[in-house]
């Protein structure tokens, strides 16, 4: 029997894995009969585990961060050059890749102007969050303080951002939670909550407004929503819903809050979901795909008018955003994304990613109408799921198992898809795909063969 001679023995690194590191989202009892899966390179779309087996990574470093592929040596280089000159000071000063980026990144951004940084999803979006609380006290004598968020949303994993979260099994365990966080239904047309209305947008605003009026539109403060639901199900507002929103916003003096850590630096075709919507943020949250995973970055962006009431008063102590990131004074990120940007404007990614996108839509329609366990197929640019389904007439979800099955069939076959993970009980059934800006159509055709073949198998 021939077997294959990796240039490199792995085994101790497998061993040490398994006696010692904790992985996320994973249930390690498997590990007790099996061994853990390590991937060892990658490049392009492409990755590769200790066993040497090649994979094409539709979900770009498995939660949607590696806009830009694997073995990028330019942001390497970046990052090394930048690490060797200034590694690290605390944000109270500034950094030369802070102030340059901060500048490139708010040329994409009209209307925003100022750039708070940390290094995660869920830092950046404490920090809006600590924002309106603090804007609460200052403006509104601390009544105005609550902070809406959305059914099926998903914000970050520390205490705070699991109140603001909206999957329930992602806070299962997790409570009590901080006060203040009240939910809002959620606008899945799919899944139709308000089955007699004629404009389900509409339906959507008016939940929402009704939450409002029952809490007193002068306790609410912000609104937080995914621009496009990630892990609750890859989930695209219905017609009218944005312009909804932004009109209640207006209407009660509630700051809007749109969190883009997913679908924000290119995901979309747009350089951020919300600019094909026309909206104006308060707060615009962003992390993964800002340097692709090369280095540890989030930001918070914010307004003027925002930024403004923090320097007030400048004899009062108490009057500035009185926060700190240790990590968001690293050098790191900031050079990375800088090199990350210029990548995704040189090689023409956003034009890429509408093309791709339009073909990954094709091919999954097409899987549609091959598959009836396919309930609804949604999404924009490279950002996509696949609703499956028991029946398509009574729109019973898929069972997990076998949605696993299909993501576990994918994986065999060299292809990496993703699913809704620990979100909602007896809705975990979306596939969910974001491969790298770079894919090609081989690779988008590539990824929905292996789909089919998968489904065929575990629906037959």
């Amino acid at each position: 029997m021939n077997v294959p001679v990796l240039p490199n023995d792995l085994s101790d690194v497998v061993a040490h894995d398994s006696a010692h590191v904790w992985h996320h989202m994973f249930q390690h009892k498997a590990l007790e009969t099996k061994d853990p899966r390590i991937i060892v390179e990658g490049k392009g779309m492409r990755v590769w585990d200790q066993h040497g087996k090649e994979h094409i990574d539709a979900v770009s470093g498995g939660v949607w961060t590696v806009n830009v592929g694997y073995g990028r040596t330019t942001i390497a280089d970046a990052v090394r050059d930048q690490l060797v000159k200034m590694n690290f000071f605390a944000g109270s000063l500034g950094s030369v890749p802070g102030a340059i980026f901060a500048e490139k990144l708010i040329d994409k951004m009209p209307g925003m102007s100022r750039v708070y940084y940390s290094n995660s999803g869920s830092e950046a979006n404490e920090k809006a969050f600590k924002m309106v609380r603090q804007i609460s006290h200052r403006k509104y004598g601390g009544k105005k303080y609550k902070i809406l968020y959305r059914e099926r949303d998903y914000h970050g994993t520390t205490i705070a951002t699991l109140s603001a979260g909206g999957q329930d099994q992602r806070k299962g365990e997790y409570g009590p939670f901080a006060p203040g966080f009240v939910e809002v239904p959620h606008c899945l047309e799919y899944r139709n909550q308000y089955p007699n209305a004629e404009d389900y947008g509409q339906a959507c605003v008016d939940a929402i407004e009704a939450v409002i009026l029952r809490e007193g539109p002068d306790t609410v403060g912000a609104i937080c929503l995914e621009t496009i639901t990630a892990g609750g199900g890859v989930i695209v507002a219905p017609k009218g819903y944005w312009e909804g929103v932004q009109h209640l916003c207006e209407k009660y003096d509630i700051l809007l809050h749109l969190d883009e850590v997913v679908c924000g630096v290119g995901r979309t075709g747009e350089w951020f979901g919300y600019q094909h919507y026309g909206l104006k943020p308060d707060f615009v949250t962003m992390a993964k795909g800002l340097a692709s995973g090369y280095a540890a970055i989030s930001a918070t962006v914010t307004t003027e008018e925002i930024f403004d009431l923090f320097k007030e008063d400048h004899e009062d102590p108490m009057s500035m955003f009185r926060d700190i990131s240790t990590f968001g004074g690293c050098t790191a990120g900031p050079a990375a994304a800088i090199e990350n940007m210029r990548i995704i404007v040189d090689e023409g990614l956003l034009a890429n990613t509408n093309a791709m996108g339009a073909r990954l839509e094709n091919n999954l329609r097409a899987l549609q109408d091959k598959h009836a366990c396919i309930g609804e197929v949604r999404g924009k640019g490279l950002f996509w799921g696949a609703e499956l389904v028991a029946d398509r007439t009574t729109r019973e979800a898929a069972a997990e198992q076998k949605v696993k099955a299909v993501v576990d069939t994918c994986m065999a076959d060299g292809i990496i898809i993703g699913m809704t993970n620990r979100s909602l009980a007896g809705l975990n059934n979306t596939l969910c795909l974001s491969p790298a800006l770079i894919a090609t159509e081989a690779d988008i055709d590539a990824i929905t063969d292996s789909i089919d073949s998968a489904l065929t198998r575990v629906f037959q």
